[in-house]
């Protein structure tokens, strides 16, 4: 059997691409008991439990080791989910110790059974595999660097295998190999080898940050030789100002500030460049709330931070202002990494539109330069900077920089909607910014290195004036032009047109327009009402002789009506 090839793709497929162990370890419980079942190689019943043992006589089906591999897979997925719940219960440690060392016996039995003539010299190897690592990761856990060995046999064989089979089989053990690398390193280190510390930080620098196992213990690594090189650490100079550094935590952040900016320099793309200037934004955060507790005891000097001698605030709080400006300033470079790779996917989609993906707009680069302006203005209101005049005339020249550049989106967002005379209103503002910035950047030059070119879009929207002015030309001189009559539509149906020759596409349509459906109302004429005027002016002819004599009237005439007797 291929048994890196099954544990790889069973992890792959339930559960492990994200990272829950609880679901793959539910998956090996149902592929045992269905493997047993087919098998017929049942533990008893339900009422009674009977062991029994995979042997080398019964390995006529190469599903009897698939029993055991998942046997390890199980109680090695049940460890991984303990090794999760114990960062908030620390006593599953030992639960999790105990299930990996069951892991390693399950392993261990797959290797011996591995070693009859029945088995392949490939299945052999890739077992020895199986049980190498599971025993590394035992003695991982229980913080013993001794497994060096045993992962570096898993890596001599990774390697032989990779070069033994196709190119299409070898990705699986290159990609394996990539991944204990780090752990190989980290475990070399620990045993005295210095240059290994360097190795390890170019692979944290390459992927962006670590996974796996390594990754808690390479953090807690870098943690503590920033520990022991901040233990020499006192105090820190900023802007002519010496301030003692008592906390712990700042010292370390404070000394890991250079490589973690130097590892941001060397970032390979844009998503490590990201990850790391999240790491880095993190940290700072960490130590500008250590420093915040500080000041917690001492609300009534924190409340008159100015000193009556000199006028400056205390060093706490000076130090949580150099802190805060780290943090400030961290944020604008990342912000300005974010609207430099979006300035690139703009013009990138100028050149060739891309579907399928949501194209870059100016109106994104806008978003970015605002936040970058509330990180300035948060910074000119820094505690013991208000009276720092080179730092405010620095701050505001930097504040024209992007002011100037988010103008220069506006416009540009104005632009793509045909609002020629406020885009131009718009360059003349960006020109206005950059004309400013290089008046007053004289002394200034170094602080402005990293900030953007204002020369280059003074070149830029010069260029741009030009094209604006063009197309709203165009744009005018389309509006005032008449349509031939060839081309003209007047949305009347062909029925009511066809004295006049029209090219319309819609006649050879699905939705072609024939005749007003349904018709309209028309007015017709109504039924006459007769009105007989002529009554009023016809004089009728006497009919008294024709009516009946009215009966007389007495006690004779009641009775005759009463039976009836009529005259």
């Amino acid at each position: 059997i291929t048994v890196l090839q099954i544990v790889k793709e069973s992890q792959q497929q339930h559960g492990l691409r994200h990272g829950d162990f609880q679901r793959y370890r539910g998956y090996c419980s149902r592929r045992l008991r269905r493997l047993r079942k087919t098998l017929n190689f049942k533990m008893g019943n339900r009422h009674k439990f009977t062991g029994k043992k995979v042997t080398e006589e019964i390995l006529s089906d190469n599903r009897y080791l698939l029993l055991i591999l998942m046997d390890a897979e199980r109680a090695w997925s049940y460890a991984m989910q303990l090794k999760q719940e114990a960062n908030t219960e620390p006593r599953k440690r030992f639960h999790l110790l105990s299930r990996l060392r069951k892991a390693v016996k399950h392993a261990e039995e797959l290797e011996r059974l591995c070693d009859s003539n029945r088995v392949d010299a490939k299945t052999k190897l890739e077992a020895q595999v199986t049980t190498d690592t599971l025993i590394f990761c035992l003695l991982w856990e229980g913080h013993k660097c001794k497994g060096q060995g045993s992962i570096s046999d898993c890596r001599t064989i990774y390697e032989k295998l990779a070069n033994a089979f196709t190119e299409e089989q070898a990705v699986l053990y290159n990609q394996l190999v990539e991944e204990i690398s780090p752990n190989i390193r980290y475990c070399a280190y620990n045993i005295g080898d210095q240059s290994a510390m360097n190795e390890l930080m170019q692979m944290r620098l390459r992927s962006g940050g670590t996974e796996g196992l390594l990754a808690e213990k390479l953090e807690a690594l870098i943690t503590q030789t920033r520990a022991k090189q901040a233990a020499t650490m006192s105090e820190v100079e900023w802007r002519g100002r010496t301030v003692p550094v008592k906390i712990d935590k700042v010292r370390i952040f404070l000394l890991g500030l250079a490589d973690n900016e130097a590892a941001i320099a060397q970032a390979e793309n844009e998503e490590t460049k990201e990850r790391l200037f999240e790491s880095l934004l993190s940290e700072c955060r960490d130590a500008i709330q250590a420093v915040r507790e500080d000041l917690k005891p001492d609300q009534k000097q924190r409340e008159h931070s100015l000193e009556n001698d000199s006028g400056k605030v205390s060093n706490i709080q000076y130090l949580h202002s150099y802190l805060t400006y780290i943090k400030l300033s961290t944020a604008i470079k990342r912000n300005e990494s974010m609207a430099k790779s979006l300035q690139k996917a703009l013009l990138q989609q100028q050149r060739s539109e891309e579907d399928g993906k949501r194209a870059a707009r100016p109106q994104d680069l806008i978003r970015l330069y605002d936040i970058i302006l509330q990180n300035l203005v948060e910074l000119t209101q820094l505690p013991g900077l208000e009276e720092d005049k080179n730092f405010q005339k620095e701050i505001g020249l930097k504040t024209l920089v992007y002011k100037a550049y988010r103008c220069f989106f506006i416009a540009q967002s104005y632009v793509l909607v045909k609002k020629w005379s406020e885009a131009l209103v718009l360059y003349e503002r960006v020109l206005k910014y950059a004309r400013e910035v290089q008046s007053g950047a004289g002394a200034y030059t170094n602080s402005l290195k990293e900030l953007p070119d204002v020369q280059d879009l003074i070149t830029q929207v010069n260029a741009e004036k030009y094209s604006l002015q063009a197309a709203a030309i165009l744009d005018a001189n389309d509006t005032h032009e008449t349509e031939s009559p060839s081309q003209v539509k007047d949305g009347k149906p062909l029925s009511e047109r066809f004295e006049t020759f029209c090219l319309d596409p819609s006649l050879v349509s699905k939705q072609v327009s024939l005749v007003h459906f349904p018709p309209g109302f028309q007015p017709i004429p109504c039924k006459p009402l007769f009105f007989d005027l002529a009554l009023n002016h016809v004089a009728f002819p006497p009919l008294e002789d024709k009516v009946e004599q009215k009966a007389k009237s007495g006690l004779t005439g009641y009775i005759k009506g009463i039976f009836g007797f009529k005259s």
